[in-house]
């Protein structure tokens, strides 16, 4: 949508609470309607601002932000804070440059550095507060190493089989990063951190479904185990599992799940009005029961929100999810 062109529509998605896509398969894709991939965006306005609010900035912050996008975060940061306290990472120039642009027509001049976010940026380094507008399943630790003590960092934070929220965390003396997760989240992944999952075929070739899989019946439904929030609560567990969705007639589909390291695989089919699906598992690890185990662990815990959940991590793929408190730990399933 041009604004000169459409300008009351333009107004009207501006300050719509949604967020609004402004760039396809990392600029590849110029034309009208939609690419294959969202590459960057202006997030969701209510989004933008609990993230604002969780960093919790001060007079005299210095703030470091991964993911610059239209500059419009960067901008709010420098009306808080002062141009001088801001410095804005993004990787793709052109983003980098149509932002720039933007922000001193707004009379904004922050530090925009063309650059992988997932490094930060040390050379103002140490920062009072870091805030990403890209999500990662491991915080980096040059974002830790960057930090004051005391410092806040708010990410958005997922593990590799779905469900993502925000983090808050505080950063102490010896570099660890602790705080609970503040509510749901769905952001584009970081460049750097970009899931490159095994095709499907991977798993099967050259034979194709059941290849010999061993078959059961479960009473759990398919269709109990893909919110948002107990995605996350499995993939917690689960670190290396993922999934697909082939999709049937009539709402019918068939969930596949896969581990990263590609030694096994499950599926189980979701037929609307039974009682029982069809499962059938292959290789070493029964993913089926893993993922069961990890439903049934979520379940007896009172079926927590994101809200209940925290991370510590040292930065980088060290990382431990708990319940309600450090001492808690999620379970990690690492049984075959």
């Amino acid at each position: 949508m041009v604004r000169s062109e459409s300008p009351d529509l333009w107004w009207k998605a501006v300050y719509a609470d949604a967020p609004i896509t402004t760039q396809w398969d990392d600029g590849e894709y110029t034309g009208a309607g939609k690419g294959r991939m969202p590459t960057s965006s202006s997030s969701m306005p209510t989004m933008v601002f609990s993230m604002l609010s969780a960093l919790d900035v001060e007079a005299g912050n210095r703030v470091l932000e991964i993911g610059t996008g239209t500059g419009w975060n960067a901008a709010l940061l420098c009306r808080r804070l002062g141009d001088q306290n801001v410095v804005t990472v993004e990787i793709d120039a052109a983003v980098a440059q149509e932002a720039r642009s933007r922000l001193l027509a707004a009379d904004f001049d922050p530090e925009v550095v063309v650059g992988d976010g997932s490094v930060g940026y040390g050379l103002r380094s140490p920062y009072d507060r870091i805030i990403a507008t890209a999500s990662v399943g491991a915080i980096p630790s040059q974002w830790i190493g960057q930090a004051h003590p005391g410092a806040v960092i708010v990410a958005p934070w997922g593990p590799v089989y779905g469900g993502e929220a925000v983090a808050r965390l505080v950063v102490d003396e010896d570099g660890v990063a602790q705080g609970q997760f503040i509510g749901s989240s769905a952001f584009m992944r970081l460049r750097q951190q970009r899931k490159h999952l095994p095709p499907t075929g991977q798993f099967l070739a050259p034979k194709k479904w059941p290849a010999g899989a061993a078959k059961s019946k479960t009473a759990l439904s398919p269709d109990d185990v893909g919110d948002w929030i107990c995605m996350f609560a499995i993939g917690v567990q689960v670190p290396d599992l993922f999934c697909r969705v082939d999709w049937g007639e009539d709402g019918s589909y068939r969930l596949w799940l896969f581990d990263t390291g590609v030694t096994s695989w499950a599926t189980a089919d979701y037929v609307k009005g039974r009682a029982e699906f069809e499962v059938a598992q292959a290789g070493p690890r029964n993913l089926w029961e893993q993922l069961e185990g990890a439903y049934g662990w979520w379940h007896q815990q009172g079926r927590p929100g994101f809200e209940r959940f925290g991370l510590t991590t040292r930065g980088g793929p060290f990382r431990e999810v708990w319940l309600d408190d450090p001492n808690n730990p999620v379970p990690v399933r690492k049984d075959r």
